[in-house]
């Protein structure tokens, strides 16, 4: 079994949308939560951890991140997660968005590594459970891990978490295989592998080509195909009753936000972010987005949504796919 971890993908990846691809969706192990900024003061109020709280993250196991770039800041809050029951907490150095960054946080701390050992040093003495690090090469450029990685492996993280592009790359280009090869060799903690595992082949190729990562990460890619975990873990594309599988997991989602935002309009604005990768599967992709997005009520959001799902196969059936295949034993599928 393949150790997969969904990513903290801030506005879509959170407790919602965690527990309802749980009941809808197998493979994945984990899921570390979109960031949670530090505050200043000792008091932690409940609205802040409300993505958190344990009586609504019991579908899969979580670990929440944090970002800050103080010391003091990041002890309190990691404490109180510690506190409600918690083991490990991650600290994100990856955010590559520049309103982040040059406030010094996320992957904007990057090119200062005695700050990241300053701050390493005080939180790991100050906290009461476990520590690991998201990051990515660096800000500017992925030369910054030279400095990095010493001061990463000077300190008793459980894991690190690497994207390999830069904070200035955002999301665009490819992700540098080779420096994230340089990056799992000179590591001395457990690596896990994210970004652009977005369909099984690719999953194969990294895998062969890094058998000894602990864990790999999934994020955009699992959103736009919530069945890849499943692919992934049983090595083959051929799952069945998808496309029933999938309005039933949407239809969860939209009742889901039903009960945690106040008026449809919130519910619309969220569920229109999830079709920009819902759709990237569908074969008229740009249309079905145009047409979702048009929809200026939640009603006549469902409208447009029955049309895709009466109009269009996503994935074909599991007879076309699978010939022979006997889709009552599905499970087998799966693992």
């Amino acid at each position: 079994m393949k150790h997969l971890i969904l990513a903290p993908l801030r506005g879509f990846t959170d407790a919602v949308f965690r527990n309802a691809f749980q009941r809808h969706f197998k493979g994945v192990d984990e899921a570390v939560a979109p960031f949670v900024t530090s505050i200043k003061g000792r008091c932690i109020k409940p609205s802040h951890l409300r993505d958190l709280l344990p009586v609504d993250n019991r579908a899969m196991p979580v670990v929440p991140q944090i970002l800050s770039n103080n010391p003091a800041e990041f002890i309190c809050l990691a404490n109180a997660l510690f506190d409600i029951g918690y083991r490990e907490i991650n600290w994100n150095l990856g955010c590559p968005f520049p309103m982040v960054a040059k406030k010094m946080r996320g992957s904007g701390l990057l090119p200062h590594p005695d700050v990241i050992d300053r701050m390493l040093d005080e939180t790991l003495r100050g906290i009461s459970g476990n520590l690991s690090i998201k990051t990515r090469l660096g800000r500017f450029s992925s030369d910054e891990m030279d400095r990095l990685i010493p001061v990463f492996n000077r300190y008793p993280l459980s894991r690190v978490i690497v994207h390999p592009r830069t904070g200035v790359q955002m999301y665009a280009g490819k992700v540098d295989l080779k420096a994230f090869e340089v990056c799992q060799a000179r590591i001395s903690h457990p690596v896990v592998y994210n970004g652009d595992i977005n369909d099984l082949a690719m999953f194969q190729l990294l895998e062969s080509r890094f058998p000894s990562l602990s864990g790999w990460m999934l994020g955009r890619g699992l959103i736009a195909n919530p069945f890849l975990s499943e692919m992934i873990q049983s090595g083959t594309r051929l799952i069945c009753h998808r496309n029933a599988r999938f309005e039933t997991f949407h239809d969860d989602l939209v009742a889901g936000y039903g009960r945690q935002f106040s008026g449809p309009g919130h519910v619309l604005d969220r569920m229109k972010g999830f079709w920009r990768y819902f759709a990237s599967d569908f074969p008229d992709s740009r249309r079905i987005v145009k047409q979702i997005r048009k929809a200026d009520s939640l009603d006549r959001y469902r409208q447009a949504v029955k049309a895709v799902f009466d109009g269009q196969d996503r994935w074909g059936s599991c007879r076309e796919n699978a010939a022979s295949l006997d889709c009552t034993s599905n499970q087998n599928l799966l693992y």
